[in-house]
Formats: structure tokens, sequence, C-alpha cells
């Protein structure tokens, strides 16, 4: 047992930790479905069948069952992945589009400008983040661009204080003096010396972000004002099961099951990518750990020192 304690790696600073591997291999699977729905699904997920209505999961030819018009669930979860995907990586383009700019602009000038702008993203963000989705799609009308575009703009004041935030900091260290005073541009400044600095830090944010819209977007689905049906997501397809809950269970708990287990997924992949880009987040090494390292970089010196030696 000591042995085998002792061959344990310390996962300190790696990335491909066990948690990361199985949260993207997971990931890897969904996005293949995405891109590939029709190769995949074994059925059009609009096919209906009324003779193989209410199946039961593990029915030979319907892996997951059916739904009441006779639809292939497996091959409705499988499309709606491209949907549900899709749509949720809309909504943080949307949020990084507007969101990063004003937020650096903000951070990097201050003043007015700065003022007006976070006082009105501090009034968005008091607002209940559905609750103020619920208010755009229905200003903008209900349909999947709707919910994209509502929940997109939702997103943007929490990015933008991110990336003021990020900026902030950035804008005081020694490079920007020096670029500064080497005369290049605002500009120039912001979005290629300060941009890159921050961006690592973003992105974990925006990896988050997307489990987040998938789950928000499937709750507008749900309500009914997202996707809109025949069109498949996994929002629309825990709307019909919770209609079937008395006949066919499956078709509730498969798509809440997927949103689940993406989510979570998604979560620990970003954990992953922040443990490993900000060295405070990693776990430091135990006392034991830290002194085999101290005996071995002795044990180096002290060779070193007798081949100099000689």
């Amino acid at each position: 047992m000591a042995r085998l304690k002792a061959k344990r790696k310390s996962n300190n600073g790696k990335f491909f930790t066990p948690k990361v591997i199985v949260s993207g291999m997971i990931l890897v699977i969904i996005l293949i479905c995405a891109l590939f729905p029709t190769l995949l699904a074994p059925y059009d997920p609009n096919a209906t069948d009324f003779e193989a209505s209410f199946c039961k999961a593990f029915t030979p030819g319907h892996w997951l069952g059916t739904d009441r018009l006779g639809r292939d669930l497996l091959s409705r979860i499988i499309c709606g992945a491209q949907t549900s995907l899709l749509n949720a990586f809309m909504i943080v383009g949307i949020e990084v589009l507007l969101g990063v700019p004003i937020g650096m602009l903000c951070g990097y000038f201050g003043g007015f400008f700065d003022d007006i702008i976070m006082r009105v993203w501090d009034i968005v963000c008091a607002i209940p983040s559905l609750l103020l989705a619920f208010v755009l799609v229905g200003a903008l009308g209900t349909g999947t661009i709707s919910g994209v575009i509502a929940l997109g703009i939702v997103y943007t004041p929490l990015t933008a204080k991110l990336a003021r935030s990020l900026t902030m900091t950035e804008k005081a260290s020694v490079y920007v003096e020096a670029a500064r005073s080497m005369g290049y541009s605002n500009k120039r400044i912001l979005f290629r010396h300060i941009l890159p600095n921050v961006a690592t830090t973003m992105i974990t944010q925006f990896t988050l972000d997307i489990g987040s819209a998938i789950t928000a977007m499937a709750s507008l689905s749900y309500l009914g004002l997202g996707t809109q049906a025949p069109d498949a997501d996994w929002g629309t397809l825990l709307k019909d099961g919770m209609g079937l809950l008395n006949q066919n269970v499956i078709c509730l708990t498969a798509p809440a099951f997927v949103i689940l287990v993406t989510s979570v997924s998604i979560n620990l992949l970003s954990d992953g990518i922040q443990a490993y880009i900000d060295p405070s987040q990693r776990k430091m090494p135990t006392f034991k750990e830290y002194r085999k390292k101290q005996a071995k970089m002795v044990a180096k010196q002290e060779k070193l020192q007798s081949v100099t030696a000689k």
C-alpha cells in the first residue's frame, strides 16, 4: 500500500487530472452528437409512428422509448444536442462581443463613461436573470433567436464587470506604462497588450457560462418561450416529458439527466482550467512531497559540487 502511494504522482499544476479527463470525454461525446446528429440518430427526430407510441425504454429499435406520437426519444435527444449547444455558444458569443469591449473600455478610461455604464449594469444585475430574460423575450417575441438574444443581453453585464476589473488591474502594470512611454496608442495597448493577459481568466468564465446558458435556454424552452415545436432541444423535451410523466417516465428523466451531466461536466472542466491557469488555485504539495523535493535538490547540488571539485 505504501509503495502504491509512493508511486502516485501529484496532480499539482497538471491539466489532465482524472476529473478533467472524465468530463472532457463526456463533452467530446456530446459534441460529436451535436456535430453529426443525422449520422448518429437512428431515426428522424420528427418522424411519427402511432403504432409505436409510448414504447418503454430498452424496447428493441427504441432504446430510450418513444413519446405519444411514436417519435424516437434517443434520436430527439441526439438532435437536440445540436440545438442546445449551438444556442449556448451563440449566447456566450453575444456576451463576449458586447461585454468584453465595453468592460475593457470602462476599466481603461474610467471617468464619467465608466460611472454611467456601471450604474446601468448594477440596475440590470439587481433584476433576477431569468425574470429579465422573460421580459426581453416578451418584448422580442417567443422563439429560439429571441431567447438567445435575451440571454446574451442578460449575461453581458457580469462579463463587462469581469473585463473591467481585470483591465483596471492590468493597466497599473509596468508593461502598460512602458507601452505608453513608447508612444503606443490606447487601442494598441488595450487589444494587443492587456487583452492577451486577461483572456486566460475570462476563458474560464466563458466555459462556465456555456453550462449556465444550456440550463437557462432549456428553462425558456420548457416554459414555451424558447425553441418551438416541432424543433427539439433539451428544454422542449423536458416540457413534453412532463406531460407524459404517468405514461412514460423516461421521456422526462432522460433529457433531464443529459442536461445535468452536461452542466456538471462543463463545470468540472471549467474548474480544471481555472486550477491550471491560476497558480493560486492549485493545491499546495504535502509536507512529505515538499521534503522529498528538497532532498532531491540537495542531492543534485552535492553531486554537481563533487563533479566540479574533481
